[in-house]
């Protein structure tokens, strides 16, 4: 699979949206659904300041897509998020028939894309998508990174086992 330049413009837009978690006091992580070369989900993490654990960047997108889609399947999408999706999400995106996943920073926590386990590889599954990884990772993850570093000082922890 091959990024193109649109990847990349969608990805700054994820990375847009994760900057707006971060004001918001939430893990700077952002998504977009993208159908035919159009913006149609936006959405971040968003689980504290809602009180839900669900909340992640790429169920708030892929609520908002299928709010403006009028459709809870995501036909023809691709979703783009600065974070790898975690088994949740990529369940989500399973159900949602998403065909394609970009994302930017591996997650060595609970990524499910590759780095912990991968889902989308899972021939015994239903439903399979696209995946790309690693699109202007770097600056996702520095992102993340200042994020649980500012974190740590604010709490006066000294040392977290983040790999951020």
């Amino acid at each position: 699979m091959t990024l193109n330049h649109d990847d990349i413009n969608f990805m700054h837009i994820a990375l847009e949206l994760a900057h707006q978690a971060q004001h918001r006091d939430e893990v700077p992580v952002g998504a977009v659904i993208v159908q035919n070369g159009r913006v149609v989900g936006r959405g971040y993490n968003s689980s504290i300041t809602t009180a839900d654990p669900t909340a992640h960047a790429e169920v708030m997108a892929m609520r908002n897509a299928g709010a403006n889609l009028s459709n809870y399947r995501l036909l023809d999408c691709t979703l783009y998020v600065t974070l790898e999706p975690c088994a949740m999400c990529v369940g989500a995106i399973f159900h949602a028939r998403v065909k394609r996943l970009v994302y930017a920073a591996s997650d060595p926590k609970t990524g499910a894309c590759g780095s912990v386990i991968d889902l989308p590889a899972e021939i015994r599954l239903n439903h399979h998508l696209q995946v790309s990884g690693g699109i202007l990772a770097p600056e996702s993850s520095a992102l993340l990174k200042q994020f649980f570093a500012q974190r740590r000082k604010n709490s006066g922890l000294r040392h977290n086992e983040n790999k951020y």
